[in-house]
């Protein structure tokens, strides 16, 4: 499921007449569709209703991408966003405590005018301690017509990069940590057509990329398998697939 403000779904002439929720309980009830992901959702827009409801459902997989943008509720107020660091933190927890394996992924900018030092180091101590999967990294650039752009405390360039650089290295980090968390596991693997010196790749529900030999069969195809190790281009393996053979 993606969109813009995809958790304001409903809101019609100015006014909220459906909900969220009442979309993804319509859209767990569609035949044929094995998987479905909430690609993007505002933590304010993501309710405890919502999490309880993907825990237990058969096709909304253990997945979630939530903006923060920033762990300083200073400039979250900059940016105009509806929620504070409390609220985030409050729903990573409640993720985690109805599906411990599901991933989380962060949205998160740097450089936005008016960032110090403490500012940038109270997003990463934040970051840090919050049990997510991965981030997103973006650098904030000038755009013209923007409030933003109005604001003082432009952040140099090289500073933004240098921050940045330390954030894409934090990210590298928890998704090492989640992929190894997941090892041993019986996961299900949804194979891709993406095939690299005889391997092929895959996701597991909870958003794990695996590696496996190439079978042309297995594509577009799910397979249940064991997640044995992470090599070192940070994929997970998988214990040896036997053949697929089409019947005839």
């Amino acid at each position: 499921m993606t969109g813009v403000n995809l958790g304001d779904y409903g809101i019609i002439d100015g006014r909220r007449q459906l909900k969220f929720f009442d979309l993804v309980k319509e859209l767990d009830q569609v035949e044929g569709i094995d998987r479905i992901r909430i690609s993007s959702i505002e933590p304010n827009l993501l309710t405890n209703e919502i999490i309880e409801y993907v825990s237990v459902s058969d096709r909304f997989v253990p997945h979630f991408h939530i903006p923060l943008q920033s762990g300083s509720d200073k400039l979250l107020k900059l940016m105009r966003r509806r929620y504070e660091r409390e609220l985030y933190a409050n729903r990573i927890a409640k993720i985690k405590e109805v599906m411990p394996h599901c991933c989380i992924g962060v949205d998160v900018i740097i450089g936005f005018p008016g960032e110090t030092e403490e500012d940038f180091l109270e997003t990463y101590n934040f970051l840090n301690e919050l049990d997510i999967s991965y981030l997103h990294v973006f650098t904030y650039s000038e755009r013209p017509n923007t409030e933003a752009i109005e604001l003082k405390g432009v952040v140099p360039m090289k500073v933004r990069n240098q921050r940045s650089k330390m954030l894409r290295g934090l990210s590298h980090k928890k998704k090492r940590a989640f992929y190894e968390e997941n090892i041993g596991r019986t996961a299900t693997v949804l194979f891709e057509n993406d095939i690299e010196n005889g391997m092929m790749h895959g996701f597991t529900e909870n958003y794990v990329r695996i590696t496996a030999k190439y079978d042309p069969i297995l594509i577009n195809e799910t397979k249940e398998v064991n997640l044995v190790k992470v090599n070192e281009a940070g994929l997970v393996e998988v214990e040896e697939i036997e053949p697929v053979f089409e019947s005839h």
